[in-house]
C-alpha cells in the first residue's frame, strides 16, 4: 500500500507511519560557492557558471518551499533532532542568510529541545561577528574546512584560504560560544611530505577542537584535479602513503584525547560526536532539502534535481524538485547496514549477519582485521586501514 502526495512523491505508508520511532535530521544544501576547489565534484555552482538562472535569494525561496512541502508530505513529522547546513560553501550566506535557512526549518517541523545544528563554512568567509550572529540564532556546532596547514598543499587543492586562518577561525568561533567544533582534513594529496601533515595535525592541536574528520584523497573523475593526473601533471595518491598517513593521523589524534568512532571521525567525547552524521549511519531518517539533496524515510530514497534553476523553478509550480526515487529491497537495507555499521566504533551486532557472514566474518577475525567485543565485531586498527575489503568478505 502506497500513500501519493500531491506534490510528486510517492512514499509507502508504512514508510510515513514510522517516522518518529527513528532519528529524523534535516540536511540543506547551499549549492554555492566563490570558486571551485580542483578536487571537488559536489553540487555547487560559482556565480559565474550560473550566472542570472539562480541566486541566494531564489534558492532560499526555493528552500522554504520545499521544506514546508515536506512537513506536509510526512504529516506528523517529528521536531529535527539535527540539522546539518553543508555545501557548498554555507558561510557564503552570511549570519542573516544562515539564520534564515534555520528558520525555515523551525517553522516547516520545528527543534528538538536539545537539537544539534550543524553548518560547515570556509574560514575565509567567517569572522567573529558571523559566529557570534549564528550562535545566537540557535547553531550549536560548526564544521570548518581546514584540508592543510601547508600552503603548497592547499595550492594542489586550489583552497583559497590562508593556512593559518582556519585555527584563528576556532578561536573566535570559541569566543562567540560555540564547544562543539570540527575541522576537517585531507591527507594523501600529491606532494603532501610527513612533515607537512605533523605541521596540519599540531594546527589542529592548537586550535584545540574536539571533533576531526580526516579523509583520503579522492580523484573524482571530470575535476581539474583528475584532467591534472590524466596529463600526468600530478601522481595519482598512493595507497602505501594512504595507509602510512591514516596511521599518523589516528596515532596523533588518539594520543591527544580524540578518539574514532567512525573510521574518518575522532571525537573528544560522546557529547562531540556528530549527531547527524550517526543518524546516517545507523538508518535514520532525514529530509534533504536543496539542489541534488538526498532524504531517507523508512527504506525509500529519493534526490533533488540539481541545478539551482530546474530546483527553484519546480517548487515554484508546488511539486517537489524530485529527480529520482528508489525503494530499497530487504536485501539491499541489509547490505546497507553492514557496510554503514561495521565503520562504526560501536560495532556491527553479530545478530544482524546470516550463518554464512558470520563463518566470513570469523574469517576476518583470524586475519586480524575485526575483533569480537562482547555481541559485535569491530574493526581492528589494520581492519581500519582496509575497511571496505572486510565490508566486501562479510557480504560476498
Amino acid at each position: 500500500m502506497t500513500t501519493t502526495s500531491t506534490f510528486g512523491l510517492e512514499l509507502p505508508a508504512a514508510a510515513i507511519a514510522g517516522v518518529g520511532s527513528r532519528p529524523f535530521g534535516v540536511y540543506v544544501h547551499v549549492p554555492f560557492c566563490a570558486t571551485r576547489c580542483g578536487y571537488c565534484d559536489f553540487n555547487t555552482y560559482t556565480a559565474g557558471e550560473l550566472g542570472t538562472s539562480a541566486s541566494p535569494a531564489s534558492w532560499l525561496e526555493g528552500l522554504r518551499r520545499e521544506l514546508d512541502l515536506a512537513a506536509e508530505t510526512l504529516g506528523s513529522a517529528p521536531a529535527a533532532d539535527t540539522v546539518f547546513v553543508g555545501g557548498g560553501t554555507p558561510s557564503l550566506l552570511g549570519a542573516a542568510g544562515l539564520a534564515d535557512v534555520l528558520d525555515a526549518v523551525r517553522g516547516a517541523f520545528g527543534l528538538a529541545a536539545d537539537a544539534e545544528v550543524t553548518t560547515e563554512s570556509n574560514p575565509e568567509s567567517t569572522s567573529q561577528e558571523f559566529f557570534a550572529g549564528i550562535r545566537d540564532v540557535g547553531y550549536t556546532r560548526l564544521s570548518l574546512g581546514m584540508q592543510s596547514a601547508a600552503q603548497h598543499v592547499l595550492a594542489v587543492l586550489d583552497r583559497t584560504h590562508t593556512p593559518g586562518r582556519a585555527v584563528a577561525a576556532v578561536g573566535e568561533a570559541k569566543a562567540a560560544g560555540f564547544d562543539h567544533v570540527n575541522l576537517d582534513l585531507i591527507y594523501g594529496t600529491p606532494g603532501e611530505r610527513p612533515e607537512d601533515l605533523d605541521a596540519s595535525l599540531d594546527a589542529v592541536l592548537s586550535a584545540g577542537v574536539d571533533h576531526v574528520s580526516a579523509y583520503a584523497l579522492i580523484v573524482e573523475d571530470g575535476t581539474a584535479l583528475a584532467r591534472k593526473v590524466r596529463r600526468g601533471e600530478l601522481p595519482m595518491p598512493d595507497d602505501d602513503v594512504f595507509a602510512q598517513r591514516y596511521e599518523r593521523i589516528d596515532a596523533v589524534l588518539s594520543a591527544a584525547g580524540l578518539e574514532w568512532y567512525e573510521v574518518s571521525n575522532w571525537a573528544a567525547n560522546d557529547a562531540a560526536r556528530c549527531r547527524h552524521n550517526l543518524g546516517y549511519w545507523d538508518g535514520g531518517d532525514w529530509w534533504g532539502a536543496g539542489p541534488g539533496a538526498h532524504s531517507h524515510v523508512g527504506g525509500v530514497r529519493w534526490w533533488n534535481v540539481k541545478h539551482p534553476a530546474r530546483y527553484a523553478d519546480s517548487l515554484a509550480t508546488g511539486t517537489l524538485p524530485v529527480g529520482g526515487v528508489e525503494q530499497l529491497t530487504p536485501d539491499e537495507s541489509h547490505m546497507e547496514r553492514v557496510m554503514l555499521t561495521t565503520r562504526l566504533r560501536s560495532g556491527l551486532p553479530l545478530d544482524v549477519l546470516d550463518a554464512d557472514e558470520r563463518r566470513a566474518a570469523e574469517v576476518v577475525v583470524a586475519d586480524g582485521l575485526l575483533t569480537q567485543v562482547d555481541d559485535t565485531f569491530v574493526l581492528t586498527d589494520r581492519g581500519r586501514l582496509l575497511a571496505d575489503g572486510v565490508i566486501r568478505s562479510i557480504l560476498r
